[in-house]
Formats: C-alpha cells, structure tokens, sequence
C-alpha cells in the first residue's frame, strides 16, 4: 500500500471544498463518515489443489440520493481505507453528474495474474454471497472496476439470482449485452475521458488534433481513452502498464498496441522507444492522463511534471501534496469525478434501461454520455470562474451541495 491514506486524500480534497461549498457543519461532518462497511472472508478450493482464504470488501459511503452505486476491484493491493476512499469519491461522481446514486466500493484482495478463470469465478461467486445481504438493484449495484469485466458480472448476477430464484438483471451494470448489459459500457470510462480531454482543449481555447498525449496505465480505460483520443487527431505519444512502456514522439500505432495487449503481452514487449512509467508521467506532452492506480503522481513527480494538462482518468491519482505543487504552477487538473465520470453515466442508462426492461442504441447511449459530461463540465467551469480556485475544488463544491441538500430535505433519523 502507499505511503498516502487515499482515505485521508479524499478526506482533504473535501475540506479544501467546503469554505465554496453552501453546506452546514453537521451535515458536512456527516458526508465524511462512511455508512457502513462490510469485510468477508472467502475460502476458495483453487485449481492448484490448494485450498487459499480471500478477504473482500464492500464499503456504501451514502445514499441520501439513491441507491449506492460503485464498482468492484480484484488487486494485490487492496485495503479497507482504499475501498472506503473510493466509495466516497463515487458518491461525489455520481452527485456531481447529477445521477440518482450514492457511492459505494467494492474489492477482492487477489492477484487475478495469479488465477485461472475457475479460480476468479470461484471467488465472485464466493463474495458475491459474502456481500447479497447489502445489493439488489433498488439498494447497491455493484459494477466492474479493475480487473473486473462483463464475465464478472456475469457471474455476479447469476449467483444473485440463483439465491432469488428468478432473473434479477438490474442487480450489476456492466454486464454482457446479451444478459441485459448496455451496448457501450465496456468503452464509456475511456470515451468519457477523450469527450472531457476534448472539452478541456475548447475551454483552454487550445486545438486538441495533434496534441501530444501520454497514457500512464493502459488496462479497460486507459486503452480506449487513447483510442478514442488517437480518433480525435490526437497524437498519443507515450503509454504504459505495470511493466513499463513505449513512446514515440510522432504518434504510437495505437490500435495495434491495444491488440498486443488485448493478446496477452505486456507492453515493455511491444516494439518501439522504452519508456519507464516514472519518465512516462515526467514527459514533455500537452496533456498527461494517469489511468492506473491512485497516488501515482507524487510531489516529486508534481514538481517535475512537464505536461500542459493532467487528466485525471484513475481514481485519487495526485497525491495531496503533488495537488498543491500543480496549483500552485498553474496546470489545470481535470479531477477524476468529473474526467472518468463515463462509467457510471452508462451504467446508470443500463439500470434504466433493465428496470424498464428496454434497451436504446448504441448512439443513443453515446449521445446521452456526451451531452451529461459536457454539461457537467461546463457547470465545473461556470462554477470556478465565479471564484471557486481551481476545477477540483469547484467540483467538490457542486457534488457536497447535491449531497447535502438531499440529506437536508430528507433529515435525521431517528
């Protein structure tokens, strides 16, 4: 784990909202305490013979808006104070975008790299039971994050409904489309991000073809937030995963990446100039979007930084301190629960459409995503211009006023 709580990272991102942010003391006091969080172990008879204890975790942060929604991570590295941090920062998204959701966070402490595929289905089925007491789709719908795809909610759902005894679609979002999940979904984080990149560009009255960008972290959102960038005129220049990277200072192949990747290879394999994730998240580019982990870019990395542009597509990626350094150098940050907003907007039009038991097209579901980011961001903008410092802090300011004001109309119980 990193040296930097993400906890006490989100914690302070809300504080430095609040003098902005039209919310009483109390409430705010509220909206920093987590409603509740459930650990489960998982015992699992893997492949190998052996028999191995998992721990998983499920953390709802609020639901004074709707039912909480978040995603579920299967990693090493995870903590209860990683998941928690994350249901909080989903809980700002979700409010920010304006969505009838809370946030919520899942996690499986795990290596998937380590597993077969009969091991992870063993493990989902096994923490989907864990967890079943907490979701339902009026209630917590869980949805995939890292390392977790459409078959994972597969199987998520299934286990859910063989315990209702009955088909409950709605359960998860991010399902394959012929069980109920959204055309789009798989690609919607990734288009999110080009579509805020995009506006990012227009707002700084600055042309985004030709714009030289570096991808720190190229799994599910990462890949295609290069694609979709690479569509735009865009010239992605460097990228890179957990074994290091490639650049190209006239643009990468990047299709051809995103199927050498897709094929099992890492990208230190791929052939081109070497590039270490610490040289990647130190280039000279116009716009830099770290796509992995939280605390990626630290003070050091924020002091020499030399990107136009940080584009937040990875949960909590600046650490505190590296979030003064870059405001205090004047480099616009585009925060994460505005820039990779993409997945739970599509996850929210795939809710819908399962309660109503109708799907919409492709491009209908593309529409909608465009038009709520770029009225989100817009109102980010319009926000910070009237005073608030910085995108960031304008952000947190409209998602704590939503937050609260429906704790205000709904009151304390008891």
């Amino acid at each position: 784990m990193s040296e930097i709580d993400p906890f006490e990272n989100m914690l302070a991102q809300m504080d430095r909202a609040e003098p902005y942010a039209d919310v009483g003391p109390g409430v705010f006091e509220r909206l920093k305490h987590p409603e509740r969080t459930l650990k489960v172990t998982l015992p699992i008879e893997l492949d190998s013979g052996d028999t191995a204890v998992f721990e998983g975790y499920r953390c709802q942060f609020d639901s004074a808006r709707g039912p909480y929604k978040g995603g579920v991570r299967y990693h090493p590295g995870v903590t209860m104070s990683e998941v928690e941090a994350l249901a909080g920062w989903m809980t700002w998204k979700t409010a920010l975008v304006d969505l009838p959701y809370g946030g919520a966070k899942g996690g499986v402490v795990c290596n998937p790299t380590e597993l077969t595929d009969n091991d992870i289905e063993n493990i989902t089925r096994r923490y989907t039971e864990g967890i079943r007491r907490m979701i339902g789709p009026e209630t917590d719908v869980p949805a995939p994050d890292m390392n977790t795809g459409p078959q994972t909610m597969a199987w998520m759902m299934d286990t859910y409904s063989m315990y209702k005894g009955y088909t409950v679609p709605g359960v998860v979002t991010g399902k394959p489309p012929e069980i109920g999940g959204t055309l789009g979904r798989v690609e919607a984080t990734g288009r999110g991000v080009a579509i805020v990149t995009e506006q990012t560009f227009d707002y700084l009255g600055r042309r985004l073809d030709d714009a030289s960008i570096a991808v720190q972290g190229f799994g599910n959102v990462g890949s295609h937030a290069a694609r979709f960038l690479d569509d735009m005129g865009a010239d992605v220049v460097a990228v890179s995963d957990v074994s290091g990277g490639v650049y190209d200072p006239d643009g990468l192949p990047v299709e051809s990446l995103v199927s050498h990747v897709r094929d099992g290879n890492m990208l230190s394999d791929a052939a081109g100039e070497s590039i270490s994730n610490d040289e990647l998240l130190r280039a000279d580019v116009d716009v830099l979007i770290p796509a992995a982990l939280e605390n990626a870019v630290t003070e050091a990395v924020a002091t020499d930084l030399r990107a136009d542009v940080v584009v937040e597509a990875a949960n909590g990626p600046l650490t505190p301190d590296a979030d003064r350094i870059l405001r205090e150098r004047d480099v616009p940050v585009v925060p994460d629960i505005l820039a990779n907003a993409g997945g739970v907007i599509v996850s929210y039009l795939e809710w819908v459409q399962n309660t109503q038991e109708y799907a919409w097209t492709l491009e209908e579901v593309n529409s909608d995503l465009r038009e709520r980011l770029t009225d989100t961001f817009d109102a980010v903008v319009s926000r910070h211009e009237e005073g608030v410092p910085d995108l960031r802090t304008a952000a947190y300011a409209i998602a704590l006023e939503r937050t609260a004001t429906a704790h205000d109309f709904r009151g304390l119980f008891p």
